[in-house]
């Protein structure tokens, strides 16, 4: 049996600074990878993605390779920017032809083998096959779940997305809560077995239900606030942690509102970041601290490769790319894009866009260089046990030459 194809469209290869090294299938959105809530609404497998050619090589942990150049009949064609909804048994692909989100078309099944050339190049097309699909189909599914038509609805879908996703993922036994933690408010609360939660946590379930799963650690003097999902073998040593998605692996001190972490990245230390996504791999140094509101209190501004534009959120933090290290006491202003590998620090406050692979301050740019850049890479990787492999090493120096373009902010 066939499985789905993920597809990123010209939209989603603007998602910066997030594209330059996965695919959008690969984003955390609420409480799942993208593509992880596909394989649970088709329970079929994943055989692919496609998106920009400086990914080619990408491969991370269960992820699939690159769609071959042909894709046989019969392959679900997905729009990754489609997050469907979380269900607490998984779907089916039945007979379905077609799947539609909100009155779009978000899936469809291929009828006859399909070059993917044109989809690979630039994603020219898309939108006519899926239309042509959703044509010709017998039976057409209706989904719920959510669209990222831009990056920072990341952030804006976050806190409906947590609220349903954590209840979707718990048993539907009764919620688990070990001893010594101390519940509030009525939503619900569930500790998976192999996780464990310090005496003196406090889980504020007022606005919404809280997930902690396995392998996670809750140490003493934590205040979780829903809706919130803690993932697999996290550890968050202290501090309040609002509404917040924290992937796998991730080391979390402090105070974090609404925001996401990709997984296997560290904030360690104290300082605020709220309204923020935070890539695979990231560190933030001590006191690094993200502004989410501006002094007007009128909408945030974000860069995006098309110009500066309007987000109409009022509360938007940064949105820092796989990679990104910041030095102690680095302070992002509001709405601030940090691209993939930027080492920062200094003194000075970054501008609101620091191009991928920036090393240094404002005022005192430097590119890292690709070697240098590997080595960090493979030592941070180790740390959590995982090894640089040739695919991914190859794919991130595809996105060191594709960042190649991008020029510092003048000095």
């Amino acid at each position: 049996m066939s499985g789905f194809v993920l597809v990123d469209d010209g939209i989603a290869r603007g998602f910066a600074p997030f594209a330059l090294t996965r695919p959008a299938g690969e984003l955390r959105a609420g409480g799942a990878l993208v593509r992880h809530r596909w394989m649970q609404t088709l329970s079929v497998r994943c055989d692919g993605f496609i998106a920009a050619a400086h990914l080619d090589a990408f491969r991370e942990f269960d992820s699939p390779a690159a769609a071959p150049d042909i894709l046989p009949a019969g392959t679900v064609l997905v729009n990754a920017r489609c997050s469907p909804a979380w269900h607490p048994t998984p779907g089916s692909d039945s007979a379905a032809a077609a799947w539609t989100c909100h009155g779009r078309i978000a899936a469809v099944r291929l009828g006859a083998p399909l070059p993917t050339a044109a989809l690979k190049a630039d994603g020219a097309g898309f939108e006519a096959i899926l239309a042509e699909g959703a044509r010709g189909a017998a039976e057409i599914r209706t989904l719920d779940g959510w669209w990222i038509d831009e990056v920072w609805d990341l952030v804006g879908h976050l806190p409906a997305m947590l609220a349903a996703d954590a209840l979707a993922m718990m048993p539907v036994a009764a919620t688990n809560v070990p001893p010594g933690m101390t519940v509030l408010g009525a939503h619900p609360v569930h500790v998976d077995d192999g996780a464990r939660a310090e005496p003196f946590v406090v889980a504020d379930a007022t606005a919404g239900p809280i997930l902690v799963k396995r392998g996670a650690t809750i140490q003493s003097f934590t205040r979780l606030v829903g809706p919130c999902i803690i993932g697999e073998d996290v550890t968050i040593a202290g501090g309040r942690i609002a509404a917040c998605s924290i992937g796998e692996r991730c080391k979390v001190h402090g105070e974090l509102s609404s925001s996401i972490l990709i997984g296997h990245a560290n904030k360690g230390h104290d300082g605020f970041v709220g309204h923020s996504v935070i890539g695979r791999w990231a560190n933030l140094g001590a006191g690094t601290i993200t502004s989410n509101l501006k002094n007007s209190y009128g909408p945030v501004a974000l860069w995006t490769p098309a110009g500066v534009r309007d987000t109409g959120l009022t509360f938007l933090g940064s949105l820092l790319g796989d990679h990104v290290k910041t030095g102690i006491g680095t302070r992002l202003t509001t709405g601030c894009v940090v691209g993939a590998g930027a080492n920062l620090f200094g003194t000075a406050m970054p501008p609101k866009f620091v191009p991928p692979f920036a090393w240094g301050e404002e005022g005192a740019w430097e590119r890292f260089a690709l070697d240098r850049f590997l080595v960090v890479a493979e030592r941070v990787m180790g740390r959590r046990d995982v090894r640089l492999s040739d695919a991914m090493r190859a794919q991130l120096s595809a996105a060191h030459a594709a960042a190649s373009s991008i020029a510092p902010p003048p000095a």
